[in-house]
């Protein structure tokens, strides 16, 4: 069962109720991350969940964490492109109090000044561990190459210069424009029915006023470059990017089905090429990135810095191959069975239904319909698909990053 409820201030609730679980996974998301900032915000999005969570009106940091441990419970938060989202999971017999320690980090949040210094430090050491992780350094710098250095090509973390600069007044300026109530989606799934959700939710947000909420227009840019950023390391870190679709496209499950047979399961091109048959790399993958203007597929490999060339000529033959010749039927009705099955998977999952539901309505402002989706799916053509893969691929936008050891860029 789904339910939905709109609010005069523009808030909206979704519910997505999974009889006979014990558990519900609670979120408030907000349609705001990195692509939203300004140079001077770079950051701004990741720096406020955390501090979200640093003591409110009536509960310290340490007073907040101890209320979710002592109900058993799981709190955590995460900032992205153009969402960040607050979330909780905990038995269905403390789903109230739960929602209410939500609530309270999300609304009333203090800032106490001593807490802030402290966290831009934390702050600071996660973008030096980013940092150290040279596969997410890769994939950051692909954006950045795709995008250039605004909008999506920014990094979520932002510097640590902006991050050490960020005042009360900064919060509280970006709070005002963007965590406002028809910006905010309200999500529940899993043992809660949709009266108590929405007890809750009118609780303590119902009365909160329409805020200053401006849709931030974004100006996305396809770069086509090639960067490389040096460092230290053992291996050869090699991400590609070719453009793709947003959000809501005819096509999307079709872009989403060549994925899978590109790069997205063990038996997929990709893999059995540049690992299996080559040896040449431990990881090589590709994904999907779909925004709602914009969106690129991303391909990676982590190779030998004397067998960069062999990766990379093997990845573009891959591609070139699958371009060429097409899929097989085979492939085609594989890939759209994994697809199947990751929904009928994350249908068994709370949290997954949250953030499904969530993050549906955030965009689309409307309701996921799951068998309308499923429908979709198992209508979707093998002939269709093959003439939209004519069309993938475009070497005039393609992006390069590579992160090791050296200072040359790959050409284009």
């Amino acid at each position: 069962m789904v339910f939905e409820k709109r609010y005069e201030n523009g808030l909206r609730l979704v519910v997505k109720q999974m009889q006979g679980l014990m558990s519900v996974t609670m979120g408030i998301l907000v349609g705001t991350g990195g692509s939203a900032e300004t140079d001077k915000e770079d950051g701004i999005s990741h720096f406020i969940e955390h501090m979200q969570f640093k003591g409110t009106k009536k509960r310290n940091a340490f007073e907040i964490s101890d209320a979710f441990d002592r109900l058993g419970a799981q709190v955590n938060a995460f900032t992205g492109k153009d969402l960040t989202c607050y979330y909780s999971k905990c038995t269905t017999d403390h789903t109230s109090a739960c929602f209410e320690l939500l609530s309270d980090l999300f609304l009333n949040s203090t800032y106490p000044e001593d807490e802030m210094e402290r966290e831009k430090g934390v702050i600071c050491e996660e973008i030096s561990m980013n940092e150290d992780t040279p596969e997410d350094l890769c994939l950051d710098l692909l954006s950045h190459a795709f995008y250039g250095k605004e909008n999506y090509g920014r990094n979520i973390l932002g510097t640590i210069g902006n991050v050490k600069s960020f005042t009360i007044a900064d919060v509280a300026a970006y709070k005002k424009e963007r965590y406002c109530p028809e910006n905010i989606v309200i999500s529940f799934a899993g043992g809660v029915d949709p009266q108590t959700a929405q007890a809750l939710v009118e609780t303590y947000f119902a009365a909160l006023e329409k805020g200053e909420f401006k849709k931030r227009e974004s100006n996305v840019l396809k770069l086509g470059q090639s960067l490389v950023k040096k460092k230290p390391i053992e291996q050869m870190h090699l991400a590609i990017a070719y453009p793709g679709i947003a959000r809501g496209d005819l096509n999307e499950d079709i872009y989403s089905a060549i994925n899978g047979i590109l790069g997205g399961s063990m038996s997929a091109r990709l893999f059995q090429e540049v690992r299996e048959k080559r040896g040449l790399a431990y990881s090589v993958y590709s994904y999907l990135s779909m925004y709602n203007e914009c969106g690129h597929q991303t391909i990676y490999a982590g190779v030998n810095p004397e067998k960069l060339q062999e990766a990379y000529d093997a990845i573009g033959n891959v591609i070139q191959e699958l371009k060429t010749n097409g899929i097989t039927q085979d492939e085609f009705s594989r890939s759209r069975e994994q697809m199947k099955s990751s929904m009928f998977f994350s249908n068994e999952s709370s949290n997954a239904q949250m953030l499904l539901y969530g993050k549906y309505m955030m965009n689309f402002d409307t309701t996921f319909d799951f068998e309308g989706r499923l429908q979709l799916l198992n209508e979707m053509s093998y002939d269709k698909t093959r003439e939209v893969l004519s069309t993938m691929f475009d070497e005039r936008y393609k992006a390069i990053a590579l992160v090791g050891n050296t200072d040359e860029p790959l050409p284009l």
